[in-house]
């Protein structure tokens, strides 16, 4: 039986699919999953000033005992670095602040993320880059250069996908299971005959039987990172929330979605994101690492590259996951 559960945590939306599993799995499954988005927010929210990431960035200079969480989250996200050339830098946080983003989304779309008269001005901001991050995951420390902020939005919440999708598989003793964060999704356990449906689209908030694009997943994951969503607008400018390292500025390519199935949820988190960034450069970059991706041209216009499945020739089909690899 096909269960679904919907709710909001880490200020986007939350999806739990389960699929078969011992009786109760379902509701064991949920709790298991809201348990761990709550330690996630309690552990790397960048937006909770009594987080461990908050309490770590202001400590920036010193050398910082830290939880195993946020020493796994940090050395993904110091991966996602190293796998895009520096594209997906966790840098970026001092650069999201001064451009507003120091608040949870949905304070700012809702105008109560404290806009008025006192607020600064807009700035744009250096990014310090990923090498400015010293984590000794042994002895679980991580030392900030000065002024450096971290943030773990993109690595993060993928992060939390893939161990919110373990942690419900395991608790419904051997069904399956589909988690979705605001379009990070990933998938455990036993899939439903065919596989899990996905609707490709640039809105994760899309109902599933909204129609258009569909894909099947039978493992891994697909995330999907888009300039379209969040979105806000300060001193006249238009931002949006994907900064580029290189300029500390949001990205301007010709993307404005991309989508890209891998092996876990981080992995095709840090492609997607890598994919907006590079611009021009993603397909061939995309088809090197044998990742299949749809990427959404800002006119609209849908581009599948290494074996993203092409809808007229097929209703639903799979996209073959890929596991990206460190380069030596």
């Amino acid at each position: 039986m096909i269960r679904t559960a919907s709710w909001r945590a880490l200020g986007t939306g939350v999806r739990l699919v389960t699929h078969e599993g011992q009786p109760g799995g379902a509701r064991r499954a949920r709790r298991a999953v809201e348990e761990l988005l709550d330690l996630v927010d309690r552990t790397y929210s960048r937006f909770r000033a009594d987080s461990e990431l908050s309490r770590l960035n202001a400590q920036a200079g010193q050398t910082v005992p830290v939880s195993g969480l946020l020493a796994h989250a940090i050395d993904n996200a110091l991966r996602g670095a190293r796998l895009s050339g520096g594209l997906v830098d966790p840098t970026v946080g001092r650069a999201m602040r001064l451009m507003g983003y120091d608040v949870d989304f949905d304070a700012i779309v809702s105008g109560t993320d404290g806009a008025g008269p006192n607020v600064p001005p807009l700035r744009f901001a250096p990014v310090a880059g990923w090498q400015a991050v010293h984590l000794d995951a042994r002895a679980r420390t991580v030392r900030l250069e000065p002024e450096v902020e971290l943030d773990l939005g993109s690595t993060g919440k993928a992060l939390a996908a893939d161990l919110a999708v373990a942690a419900a598989s395991l608790v419904m003793g051997g069904g399956g299971a589909l988690v979705s964060l605001g379009g990070d999704i990933a998938v455990a356990g036993q899939a439903p005959v065919g596989g899990w449906r996905v609707l490709a689209a640039e809105d994760h908030a899309t109902p599933v039987d909204a129609g258009g694009e569909m894909i099947s997943l039978t493992e891994g994951a697909v995330a999907t990172s888009s300039v379209t969503l969040r979105r806000w607008t300060r001193d006249g400018i238009g931002l949006h929330h994907l900064v580029d390292p290189r300029t500390g500025r949001p990205a301007d390519g010709p993307w404005r979605t991309a989508s890209v199935a891998a092996a876990t949820c981080v992995d095709a988190n840090i492609a997607a994101t890598a994919a907006i960034l590079l611009g021009s450069a993603a397909k061939a970059w995309l088809v090197e690492r044998g990742l299949a991706a749809r990427l959404v041209s800002r006119e609209g216009t849908a581009t599948r590259v290494a074996g993203w499945p092409d809808p007229a020739s097929t209703a639903t089909a799979s996209p073959e996951p890929a596991r990206m690899a460190v380069p030596a």
